[in-house]
């Protein structure tokens, strides 16, 4: 019977081996940078609106508090978007005329709201409250970035399961003082490798007094997904 194989097929075999291993691990490495990439999250992606809205000149250089405009911030599940009568407490006196404005004039005269696009969407499987995040010492900036020096709001963090649970499963390396809540410079950058033994223990005070619950609660699938 002849040689079905010859002297280079066992040296073939292994090479393809090898490959398929290494394509494997490639495929799965590939994958894992997708799934965390700003094209699959959204995250820092300027999102135009139909308005120029500059939260870098409203809040960085007007010092404009966020709950000004987002109203409910503090007491209800969403933040709120401001009605247009909000934008023309200051605007039927500053920049009255101003081309850039006509948008907001007309929806102020039509009584009709700005079509705002969200920037931060959450799947519908997905409760968040913001009320209670806020409630329990959870800043702005810790979720939304330096908002403060966007010209065009963008997302800053990537939003998925993983990023929430940092937070859930060590409060106390995220949660500040009631008073800093709206201060845009608290720890902006955050590393948890530079978070002091004393800011932890500021922490777990705090995570103490706010009656924040336990791990197990605060990483049940049923906390987030209702």
């Amino acid at each position: 019977m002849p040689q079905l194989f010859n002297s280079n097929a066992n040296t073939i075999a292994r090479v393809s081996i090898v490959v398929g291993v290494f394509g494997v691990i490639l495929a799965a490495w590939a994958w894992a940078v997708l799934n965390r990439s700003g094209y699959n999250t959204g995250a820092f992606l300027e999102i135009q609106q139909p308005v120029q809205f500059s939260h870098k000149h409203h809040v960085g250089d007007d010092g404009i508090d966020c709950r000004y405009c987002h109203t409910s911030v503090e007491t209800s599940a969403s933040a709120g978007m401001p009605p247009t009568q909000t934008c023309m407490n200051c605007h039927s006196q500053i920049w009255a005329d101003s081309p850039y404005l006509a948008p907001v004039r007309d929806s102020f005269a039509n009584n009709k709201p700005i079509e705002w696009r969200r920037v931060h969407d959450l799947p519908d499987y997905v409760y968040f409250n913001h009320s209670i995040h806020v409630a329990k010492g959870v800043g702005c900036s810790t979720c939304h970035g330096r908002i403060d020096e966007m010209p065009v709001v963008y997302q800053k963090a990537p939003l998925q399961m993983q990023w929430c649970l940092e937070c859930h499963r060590q409060p106390e390396l995220f949660i500040r003082d009631k008073s800093e809540i709206f201060n845009m410079e608290w720890r902006a950058e955050y590393d948890a490798q530079r978070v002091s033994t004393d800011d932890i223990e500021a922490g777990k005070k705090l995570r103490a007094d706010y009656k924040i619950k336990s791990l197990e609660v605060m990483t049940s699938c049923s906390t987030c997904h209702r």
